[in-house]
C-alpha cells in the first residue's frame, strides 16, 4: 500500500495512506491532543490523512483546542445528567469568568450530592474513553429529530442553513450539536470541576489558554450572573429567548421596534447608575472598569449626560494619557511590553492630579502620543467646580491600588461587560470573549486600519492582561452594566463577516476567523439604518 510522510515537530514519520490522525499521534505518544492543524485548517482526530504534510497537534491550550474542549466538556454534561435525571433539561446559559453556567430544570432541586453524582457519572464517561461519533445528517431529518424531542429551538436553527447536511456527534445513546468539532473520545476531557450555585445552577470550570492547561480557581461574582439572568428574563417577556425568535423579527420587519425597546434597556441602566451617584453625595469620583470593547467610552458619554440633567458637571479622564513614556514601560518576560499592568500608569502623576482637582486647582493634563510613546501636553487644563464630578475609565478602576491616597466613600466604581442574553438555542450561545472579539476586529479596522490577524493576534496579549488586571477585582464594583445589545449581532454581521473572509489560508488565524464566519452565519442581517445614532453599537461600527 502507498505510504505517506507526516512531519511533526520537524521530525518525519511514515505512515499508510488513510491512516487517521488519532493512530498518527499515538506513533508520538500523544494523549491529550484534541485536534490537528494541518495548513492552518483545524481537522479532527478521526480524519484519514491521504497525503504527505507537516501537522500540528491542538490542546487546551491552542484557541481552537480550548473551545472544542468547552464543546465536549458540554456534551459530557448534557450526557451525564440525563442518564442520572430522565426529567432533566439541561441550558447552557452563558460565559462567566473561568466557566460556563449551566441550569437544570427538573421536578426536584439539586442539591451538593446531586452534583457530586453528575461529576462522578462524568468521571465514569471519561475513564470509559466512549467515542465522539461524528455524522453528517441530512437537514430533514435533524429538523424532524429535534421536532420529535420537543427542542423547537435547535430545530428552528436548522431551518435557517443553506448546506443539506449538519454535523452531529453521539455520545453513548445522545445526539446533539455544539458547533465545534469534538474530540476523538472522552479520555481528553479529564480535567473539569462543577461548581454549585443553589437553585439548580452549576458552572462547568475547564483549563483555558490563560491557565496554561491547569484548571483555574473559579471565584464567583453574583452580580454579574444576577445581571445576566435580569437581562435575560426580560428578553423572555419580550419573547425573544432564542436565536430563531430573533430572527423570526427580522424577517418579518418587526426587529426596529425590538431595538428601541433594547436602547431603551440599555438606557435604564444608565440612569440607574447615574441616580445611584446622585444619592450619594459624597461621590467626587466615578471609576469606570472593563475589558477591551466592552464600551467604556460610549458609556461614559451617557452617563455624564445623564448627570448633566441632575445638575452635575461631568469631567472624563482616561487612564490611558498617564502612560510612562514607552521606554519605561515594563516588559512581560518573553521581553514585549507590557501595556496592561498597573505600573505602566505613571501613578504618581495621575494620583497628583486627582489630588489637585480635588482642591479645585486648574491643572495641566497630558494627552499620551501612542505612536511616539510619550506624554504630551497641548494646553489641555482641567479644573473642577463645585458641581464638577470625575469620570475616570480605564483598564484599572476597580483596583484600589490606582488611587489609594482618596478615601473609599468619595469613590463609585462601575464595571462593564457585554453579556449578551440572546442564546443560540439551549445548549449554545455566542461568549463574551468572541463578542467582544468581533467588536474589536470591525473597530479596529475601522479605526486604526488593522487586519484581522493583527487584532486577533494582539488579542491573545489583551486576554492575558483583563485575566491578572481586570476580572480579580470586579467584585470591587458598586454596579455591573451590561454593555450588549440582544439584536447587535446581526448588525455586527454586516461590517465583520467581510473582513473575516480576508483571513488566508496561510494565516495561522485561518481556523479562528472561520469559526466566528461559522457563530455570525446563523444571525439574520440586521441593517445599519436601524441603529440610533448614539447607541453603544456605534463605538464599533462608526
Amino acid at each position: 500500500m502507498e505510504k505517506i510522510t507526516i512531519t511533526y515537530q520537524k521530525e518525519k514519520k511514515e505512515f499508510l495512506k488513510g491512516t487517521t490522525y488519532y493512530e498518527i499521534s499515538k506513533a508520538w505518544n500523544l494523549v491529550d491532543k484534541l485536534a490537528v492543524q494541518i495548513k492552518n485548517e483545524v481537522e479532527s482526530l478521526d480524519t484519514a490523512a491521504t497525503k504527505s504534510c507537516e501537522i500540528t497537534f491542538l490542546d487546551v491550550k491552542d484557541l481552537a483546542g480550548y473551545k472544542m474542549y468547552q464543546a465536549a466538556l458540554k456534551f459530557l454534561f448534557y450526557v451525564a445528567v440525563e442518564e442520572l435525571y430522565k426529567d432533566a433539561e439541561v441550558e447552557f446559559l452563558h460565559s462567566v469568568p473561568k466557566g460556563i453556567l449551566s441550569e437544570i430544570k427538573m421536578t426536584h432541586n439539586l442539591t451538593s450530592e446531586d452534583v457530586s453524582k453528575i461529576k462522578g457519572t462524568m468521571a465514569k464517561l471519561v475513564e470509559e474513553k466512549l467515542r465522539f461519533i461524528k455524522y453528517n445528517v441530512d437537514i430533514k431529518e435533524a429538523y424532524q429529530y429535534y421536532q420529535n424531542k420537543k427542542e423547537f429551538d435547535k430545530a428552528n436553527n436548522l431551518q435557517s442553513m443553506i448546506s443539506d447536511v449538519v454535523t452531529m456527534y453521539r455520545l453513548k445513546n445522545k445526539l446533539n450539536y455544539f458547533y465545534s468539532i469534538l474530540p476523538y473520545d472522552t479520555s481528553v476531557i479529564n480535567r473539569f470541576e462543577l461548581v454549585f450555585l443553589g437553585r439548580n445552577r452549576i458552572v462547568l470550570v475547564c483549563p483555558n489558554m490563560v491557565s496554561k492547561g491547569t484548571i483555574p480557581e473559579y471565584v464567583h461574582y453574583e452580580n454579574i450572573v444576577s445581571n445576566f439572568m435580569e437581562t435575560k428574563e426580560w428578553l423572555k417577556k419580550m419573547g425573544v429567548a432564542y436565536l430563531a425568535q430573533m430572527n423570526d423579527l427580522v424577517s418579518k420587519s418587526k426587529i426596529e421596534d425590538f431595538i428601541v425597546s433594547n436602547e431603551l434597556l440599555f438606557e435604564s441602566d444608565i440612569m440607574k447608575a447615574c441616580d445611584k451617584i446622585v444619592s450619594l453625595r459624597d461621590v467626587k469620583i466615578v471609576l469606570i472598569a472593563g475589558p477591551s470593547s466592552s464600551g467604556k467610552t460610549t458609556t461614559m458619554k451617557r452617563l455624564s449626560a445623564f448627570l448633566r440633567t441632575k445638575g452635575f458637571d461631568p469631567i472624563g479622564l482616561s487612564t490611558d494619557d498617564f502612560f510612562v513614556d514607552r521606554t519605561d514601560t515594563p516588559k512581560e518576560e518573553e521581553g514585549e511590553y507590557d501595556f496592561e499592568c498597573l505600573e505602566a500608569i505613571d501613578l504618581e502623576l495621575f494620583n497628583d492630579t486627582l489630588q489637585r482637582l480635588l482642591k479645585k486647582e486648574e491643572v495641566k493634563v497630558p494627552e499620551y502620543d501612542f505612536v511616539n510613546g510619550k506624554k504630551v501636553y497641548r494646553g489641555k487644563t482641567l479644573k473642577l467646580k463645585e458641581n464638577s464630578i470625575l469620570l475616570v475609565e480605564g483598564l484599572h478602576c476597580l483596583n484600589d491600588d490606582l488611587i489609594p491616597y482618596i478615601e473609599q466613600k468619595y469613590k463609585y466604581k462601575i464595571y462593564l461587560s457585554p453579556f449578551i442574553p440572546l442564546n443560540i438555542d439551549r445548549h449554545n450561545y455566542i461568549s463574551t470573549l468572541d463578542l467582544r472579539l468581533i467588536r474589536r476586529i470591525i473597530r479596529d479596522n475601522r479605526t486604526r486600519g488593522k487586519t484581522v490577524s493583527d487584532t486577533i493576534r494582539e488579542w491573545q496579549v489583551v486576554r492575558r492582561g483583563e485575566e491578572k488586571y481586570i476580572f480579580p477585582y470586579v467584585y470591587q464594583a458598586d454596579m455591573i452594566i451590561n454593555t450588549a445589545l440582544a439584536y447587535e449581532v446581526g448588525v455586527l454581521k454586516v461590517y465583520a463577516t467581510s473582513l473575516l473572509q480576508s483571513v488566508g489560508i496561510e494565516s495561522k488565524y485561518y481556523a479562528e476567523s472561520r469559526r466566528l464566519i461559522q457563530t455570525l452565519y446563523m444571525f439574520f442581517s440586521i441593517p445599519s439604518e436601524y441603529v440610533p445614532k448614539d447607541s453603544i453599537l456605534r463605538e464599533f461600527i462608526g
